[in-house]
């Protein structure tokens, strides 16, 4: 069976909107870590665990499979300049950016997001050049008035409920 191309795989993912996440991970010392996601999923109900993946080059990927802990900050639709700030190269994604840290793990949840996890690692599967983080999920926030932040072919975008 042949595969397909990689700007076909590109093309057709993009075609499927996504939220958008901040994974967030604190290490042994005390720095923190965050990367934009949108391969971020929900995965089973009992027991309650999601999965992230990472590309194994993200700066983040090594301190998340080190410190076996992470938060998920789902972004609301005001939020795209978080997006793009925690998808940069930056050194310190989180100058600026009003955070606290999680009450079960210490990991940063962002100010204001439209739902936040807290997750201990479970297992971590290789996946091509990501890895796959398997999560349980330990503590969790809603903010109910938020609507959410999509990526959908490149572009960003929210929802609205229908009627």
């Amino acid at each position: 069976m042949s595969l397909v191309s990689r700007d076909d795989f590109k093309k057709v993912m993009a075609s499927f909107a996504a939220g958008v996440t901040v994974v967030t991970t604190v290490d042994d010392d005390g720095s923190l870590w965050g990367l934009t996601a949108t391969a971020f999923s929900s995965l089973s109900l009992d027991p309650p665990l999601c999965l992230v993946c990472v590309d194994r080059r993200a700066g983040s990927h090594a301190p998340l499979g080190r410190s076996r802990k992470f938060g998920v900050s789902m972004l609301c639709a005001e939020q795209q300049l978080l997006s793009n700030r925690f998808a940069s190269p930056l050194d310190d994604k989180f100058a600026g950016v009003d955070y606290r840290f999680g009450e079960v793990t210490g990991c940063p949840l962002l100010d204001s997001a439209l739902a936040t996890l807290e997750c201990e690692v479970v297992q971590i599967y290789e996946g091509g050049d990501h890895d796959i983080f398997v999560g349980r999920i330990c503590a969790t926030s809603v903010d109910e008035g938020a609507r959410p932040l999509v990526y959908w072919r490149g572009n960003y975008g929210d929802v609205a409920p229908r009627n």
